[in-house]
């Protein structure tokens, strides 16, 4: 094979996870040599364009990490700590896998011989890094004062890769995300979120309960577009490299809205009556940020990368009820429903 025939290596760390796994479905779909990392095997396509090799692998292993990396064009770091935002607070190891595996996976690029484009890196960031939200929607220009453990760890982590996009080691992207939600055929990997822990609280003929009045807006994005948006960077890794992007629909919805469609939705699929939404009194340890709007404006990522989420709420909620109705139908239980 020549140099003009060599396809490129790609590999995504964290292929395993809720968003890697959709993202290296949607990956194994393109003429690559896939290299999908993981602690845990990761599932792919059986019919694929991609040459897809699985491999499972402790990232906070420097030469685990550096065979994970060798050779790749573009590098998906998906990788994070698993006990989530909560955990960060108390854990050590949080701090070992959310920032210290983006400090090695530099050194690991640094120490490349010289010669062609430097890699792409692509990191899965968060919105939450800014702190509490403004008022108006975020466009990512705001000024970042996080206020948790996990968030000051996702940005460090990001000013890493930025560091090392202007000392010409790489070329990193940071996509800040906020709430990515929805079940996708692609993966059966679940989702753990709010949306679609309401909709197994509604197959379940349970009530939908919330914390406020429902006036709370989330920006909520489909996890197929939130995959396809890191597919996008490859096409633009000029026009997006050295800063960070916010990724969203701009759409805004009220948690209200979103909790009926969930109950609408399940009810067409189940031909049974829509659950009630109710208000109840919220915990005394609930999170002061379940009470804030967080809102973004996804033009600045829009016109430099030309991606757009394209799915429609009701649609992304009615592909997510179908997918766990597929399970409950596959497995024979009914879906579980965690508070």
């Amino acid at each position: 094979m020549t140099a003009s025939e060599r396809r490129p290596v790609v590999s995504v760390l964290g292929a395993s996870g809720y968003l890697g796994s959709v993202l290296t479905a949607l990956l194994a779909k393109e003429p690559v040599r896939l290299r999908a990392v993981a602690r845990r095997p990761s599932p792919v396509p059986e019919r694929a364009a991609a040459e897809v090799e699985v491999r499972t692998a402790d990232l906070t292993d420097a030469g685990c990490l550096a065979d994970a990396v060798a050779d790749a064009d573009v590098v998906y770091h998906l990788g994070k700590h698993d006990g989530g935002w909560r955990d960060a607070e108390r854990n050590p190891d949080s701090e070992r896998i959310n920032v210290g595996v983006m400090r090695e996976l530099v050194e690991i690029l640094r120490r490349r011989r010289p010669g062609g484009e430097p890699p792409l890196v692509v990191f899965a960031a968060t919105t939450s890094q800014v702190g509490p939200p403004p008022e108006h929607p975020m466009d990512g220009g705001e000024p970042d004062r996080p206020e948790t453990a996990y968030d000051r760890q996702k940005l460090a982590a990001e000013r890493i890769l930025k560091a090392a996009t202007g000392e010409g080691v790489l070329r990193g992207v940071s996509l800040r995300l906020p709430t990515v939600f929805g079940q996708s055929p692609l993966s059966r990997v679940p989702d753990r979120g709010v949306v679609s822990t309401m909709v197994r609280r509604a197959l379940a003929a349970e009530p939908l309960t919330m914390w406020h009045d429902g006036t709370v807006k989330r920006d909520l994005v489909y996890v197929e577009d939130v995959a396809e948006a890191f597919a996008a960077v490859t096409r633009r890794p000029g026009a997006l490299a050295g800063r960070h992007w916010l990724v969203g629909t701009g759409r805004h919805d009220t948690l209200d809205e979103v909790f009926r469609t969930v109950a609408e939705s399940v009810a067409a699929h189940s031909g049974r009556p829509a659950v009630p939404v109710v208000s109840v009194k919220p915990p005394e340890n609930a999170p002061a940020i379940d009470f804030l709007s967080v809102t973004i404006d996804p033009a600045p990522f829009r016109l430099a990368s030309g991606w757009r989420a394209r799915t429609e709420l009701r649609d992304a909620v009615d592909r997510t009820v179908a997918a766990l109705l597929d399970e409950e139908e596959t497995t024979g239980k009914e879906p579980c429903v965690r508070t």
